[in-house]
């Protein structure tokens, strides 16, 4: 049973917030005063989510002691069961809907992300494959209302990509797709084969928090900067102009290339942004090593080289296998209807906090 002491401390804390609130010097920090509604909000979900499930566990003593009460009325005495079972229901959701709230929160759960696609084992095959997960996501992002931009794209000779970077923008985009991290492997008959064969391909896909320039310091002095000329299939800024844009940054030999825009300087715009992203990415990363235990618990760690999912073409098949989730509608979740999938992967990773929080 949750420990309601520990409840209390975050409603001691929310007293705490309000009062600074009201406090006129808070107001002149306006930085300081964010994140405190920032905070405020999250614990007003707490205190909601508390009211809710310790009513419900007393109205389920207060039934228990009416069952144990000696020469009872026996119409309130059913009455009274009838409460137990119904109470013994709505506890269990209540109480974790609770746990949820006091989960640790990642603050970039609610940034806008960056993602990048490469094609892997494969050749061509690959390439398009890579094609068919960029159209799945772009869909998505426009079933959630979310927008997406492309940054930068290599393509194949067949119309796929060897390499698709893109961002989404919109409401808890990096909450939702953190999941997608790591490699897909796609089971099917590719258009390049003569004799009808079933292979086996792959593609990567990284999924990348946007970094702001106070996340993540990077000198000028750390960076090197070449233009040169698009190159690809063919447009209006291929090979007419140096606005393609090359950037290494020197202590992580992190490299961005962008060539999407005719403008140079917007070339050089979207490619810091994959840069900056990339940098806090590894930062992240080092911290999630350091902290193996929850590295081991909790999903969306964003380790690629983990294969995370089969698409499986002949049986209309996918095959997620961090949680052995297992659906039939292949089809659907390619033209975007990717939410059974994503709502499994985060109940699964809620639960799995859940349990380790508990242990604590």
């Amino acid at each position: 049973m949750l420990d309601r002491k520990y409840i209390e401390a975050w409603l001691a804390r929310l007293a705490e917030i309000e009062s600074l609130l009201a406090d006129p010097a808070t107001a002149a920090n306006q930085r300081r005063f964010q994140e405190l509604l920032q905070e405020h909000a999250r614990l007003l979900e707490i205190r909601r989510a508390a009211d809710i499930y310790f009513r419900l566990q007393k109205e389920r003593e207060d039934s228990e002691a009416m069952l144990r009460a000696e020469g009872g009325d026996p119409d309130l005495l059913e009455m009274a069961r009838a409460e137990v079972e119904r109470l013994d229901r709505e506890l269990p959701p209540a109480e974790r809907a609770l746990l949820e709230t006091v989960l640790p929160s990642d603050p970039a759960d609610s940034r806008n992300t960056i993602m990048e696609i490469r094609a892997g084992t494969g050749g061509e095959e690959a390439a398009l494959f890579a094609s068919d997960l960029y159209r799945m996501y772009t869909k998505y992002a426009e079933r959630c209302g979310w927008k997406t931009g492309l940054i930068d794209a290599s393509p194949s000779s067949l119309g796929g990509y060897k390499e698709i970077i893109f961002s989404v923008e919109g409401r808890n985009v990096f909450r939702t797709l953190r999941y997608e991290s790591g490699g897909h492997r796609v089971q099917r008959i590719p258009v390049t084969e003569a004799g009808g064969r079933i292979h086996t391909s792959a593609a990567t896909v990284a999924v990348l928090p946007e970094a702001e320039e106070v996340d993540v310091e990077i000198k000028p002095e750390e960076l090197k900067i070449e233009y040169c000329r698009a190159s690809g299939p063919g447009g209006q800024s291929v090979n007419k102009s140096d606005s393609a844009v090359r950037i290494v940054h020197l202590p992580t030999n992190t490299v961005v290339t962008c060539q999407d825009e005719r403008s140079q300087q917007r070339n050089r715009e979207k490619a810091m942004r994959v840069l900056r992203a990339r940098i806090l990415d590894q930062v992240r990363s080092a911290e999630q090593a350091r902290l193996s235990n929850e590295r081991k618990t909790q999903m969306g760690s964003g380790d690629r080289s983990e294969r995370i999912r089969t698409y499986n073409f002949p049986q209309n098949r996918l095959t997620d296998h961090r949680i052995n989730l297992t659906i039939y509608t292949l089809d659907r979740v390619m033209e975007g209807g990717l939410e059974p999938v994503v709502e499994a992967l985060r109940e699964y990773d809620i639960g799995s906090r859940i349990q380790q929080l508990m242990k604590t």
